[in-house]
């Protein structure tokens, strides 16, 4: 849990939270993830660590380094 902000670590109540956009559009297994990794507190952006559970955050890190890695690599002009 020491990726996650302090103030959403005791935030389990999914009332109080939606799913995260960037996940959703971005990762193709999302639906397969459990409803509280899915789950951004909802007065945060849709970062990594505004997610509620550890793995939810982890996922997300993956799915950000998944993108970087799969961009076209800069030349030299």
């Amino acid at each position: 849990m020491e990726h996650i902000d302090p103030a959403i670590i005791n935030r389990f109540d999914t009332r109080s939270s939606r799913p995260c956009e960037f996940c959703r559009d971005h990762d193709p297994k999302f639906r397969e993830r459990r409803p509280s990794d899915q789950m951004v507190a909802t007065n945060r952006k849709h970062t990594a660590s505004a997610h509620l559970t550890e793995d939810g955050y982890v996922r997300h890190r993956m799915v950000e380094l998944r993108q970087m890695t799969s961009r076209r690599p800069l030349t030299a002009a």
